[in-house]
């Protein structure tokens, strides 16, 4: 039997890439998301993903529905804003945001888009205090930063919250303050308070500051933070990434 929410839970799950975010975007459970996708392939009658352990990837089968299903739900968006000339899926929309969110969220974007072919957005990559002079000066419509603002012509809410990790070389073996000191810090925009919150709390009674560390280098693009510490001579700070040793989480 057609069901478009089995299609829906299978875009977003193609989106996301996991089943647990896939549960969390649509306030599922993962048994949930699991049962739609099997469901779905019962449907079909046709395998939609090979999975990997925790991963998974698509057959061929699952690109074609998948395409399908942005199809599916494209024509029928159009169809309901054609009713509809106010629709909040339509027009144009400004978003800025810095780079080590957009990477993350940019492709969410892309697929709304898809959908809501109606729909126009220009994003922008910036850093916190651009993005606040942006959009008071009207550049912007919404705007996404990593540290709290106050501003009494700004309406600000949180939207996101993630753990901040430890990223190190993958042959580091160390797992005291000492030992992270010895292989030197990256630093990025806000990376010394990413690291400060970090090591105060996990090293609440031996870390002072991060003088103490040997500065290896910055570069203003988070992404570009993983090569530099693949090569073994920096650690870094960040949002969402793998660490190791396994240490506490500071929000």
């Amino acid at each position: 039997m057609f069901n478009a929410h089995y299609f829906r839970t299978f875009i977003t799950l193609v989106e996301t890439g996991s089943f647990t975010r896939t549960a969390q975007r649509l306030e599922m459970t993962q048994p949930g998301v699991s049962q739609h996708v099997r469901k779905l392939e019962d449907y079909l009658n046709k395998a939609l993903l090979e999975r990997k352990g925790r991963s998974f990837t698509l057959t061929e089968s699952g690109r074609r529905a998948y395409d399908y299903a942005l199809k599916l739900f494209a024509e029928h968006e159009q169809f309901r804003h054609g009713l509809d000339d106010d629709s909040l899926d339509s027009g144009d929309c400004r978003i800025a945001s810095p780079g080590s969110v957009g990477l993350m969220f940019y492709p969410y974007i892309l697929g709304q888009q898809q959908m809501h072919p109606n729909l126009t957005v220009n994003y922008s990559f910036a850093f916190n205090h651009e993005i606040v002079n942006d959009l008071l000066e009207g550049r912007y419509d919404i705007g996404i930063v990593t540290e709290a603002m106050r501003h009494p012509e700004l309406n600000c809410s949180i939207w996101h919250e993630e753990p901040l990790c430890l990223v190190v070389p993958a042959d580091f073996a160390g797992s005291t303050l000492s030992d992270l000191m010895g292989i030197g810090f990256l630093n990025y925009y806000d990376g010394i308070n990413h690291a400060n919150a970090l090591l105060r709390a996990n090293y609440p009674d031996e870390f002072r500051s991060m003088t103490h560390f040997r500065h290896q280098g910055f570069t203003n693009e988070v992404s570009m933070v993983l090569d530099a510490v693949a090569r073994g001579w920096a650690l870094a700070w960040c949002r969402d990434w793998y660490w190791k040793p396994r240490l506490g989480s500071a929000r």
